[in-house]
């Protein structure tokens, strides 16, 4: 009977619809990776996958439903790199704790653009940086949200440039990029999905790109390195969690069909329009991702005082 027990079980959890709680609005990185996969699990597990927009109070809505959530499979967190291992150094009181939750799969990962409304009158990343040593604290830049990757990669990138900004959080990418284009806010570093379509139309600026190669959807703009600020990178990345004691057997199950999901060529398309870059990795090399940045981000937070305040 002991021997039966998974399969029996896993028969019962394939009979019932999967929910993907999204810890941020509608648009951006991480609801249009929820939005891809979801569609392509549907597909590979034969079965309903529903995506739950659950934004606000920096993700932790989201995260303590998450950890709330029966332990079968059928309810699981779409994480957001900077929720995931920055609110842990910016809270000192969290709703929900990292071991509540354990990895299924990285989902995608994805560069950020340095965005700027056409007002600002350079026209290279070195004369930009140049403008805002002229202007400290006259320019504004945009945030997803407190503690949110635009706004603690914006503080690592002032740090990095010796720069000073001044922080206005909004609640997801949509309304920072409506504030960014009427120039409301001068600056957004952000994923390409947020920024790409009104980069390419010339609504917006775009100064160079964190990764290490050119992004594909914005290949005249050229990377950090290549742009003159060498050894400053910066990434976000979007995985799948599931309530800590989740049985074995489903969460291998899980990530499996992940792993085939990511691997279809309708994936590998709707995310390369998005600007993001489907990658899997397995539990055990996401939990080591999560430890790595846990440490890396936590640092930088205390170090610039960062709370969500």
């Amino acid at each position: 009977m002991m021997a039966l027990a998974p399969t029996a079980w896993s028969q019962t959890w394939t009979e019932k619809p999967i929910t993907l709680l999204v810890p941020n609005p509608p648009g951006g990185l991480v609801d249009n990776t929820a939005r891809i996969v979801a569609a392509s699990l549907t597909k590979v597990l034969k079965q309903t996958v529903v995506v739950e927009n659950k934004g606000g109070a920096s993700g932790n809505i989201a995260y303590q439903q998450a950890t709330l959530a029966p332990k079968d499979g059928n309810t699981l967190l779409v994480s957001y790199s900077a929720y995931h291992v920055g609110n842990p150094a910016m809270f000192s009181k969290l709703p929900w704790a990292q071991k509540d939750l354990v990895p299924v799969a990285l989902l995608t990962t994805a560069t950020n653009v340095v965005a700027a409304h056409p007002s600002v009158p350079a026209k290279s990343l070195t004369e930009f940086i140049a403008h805002l040593k002229a202007n400290p604290g006259k320019l504004n830049y945009a945030s997803q949200g407190n503690g949110s990757l635009s706004h603690v990669g914006t503080a690592l990138w002032e740090q990095a440039t010796e720069t000073d900004m001044v922080h206005v959080a909004y609640k997801g990418s949509g309304p920072a990029v409506v504030d960014l284009l009427s120039g409301n806010v001068q600056v957004f570093i952000t994923t390409p999905p947020s920024v790409m379509q009104h980069v390419n139309t010339g609504k917006l600026k775009a100064y160079a790109v964190t990764g290490k190669t050119r992004h594909p959807g914005l290949p005249n703009v050229p990377t950090t390195a290549e742009a003159g600020l060498a050894g400053f990178e910066l990434e976000a990345w979007v995985g799948l969690f599931a309530p800590a004691g989740t049985p074995a057997p489903v969460i291998a199950q899980l990530t499996e069909a992940v792993k085939r999901a990511l691997d279809t060529q309708e994936v590998k398309e709707n995310v390369a329009k998005q600007g993001i870059e489907a990658r899997y990795l397995n539990p055990q090399q996401l939990g080591a991702l999560v430890e790595k940045d846990t440490a890396y981000w936590g640092k930088l937070i205390k170090s610039r005082h960062i709370t969500a305040d």
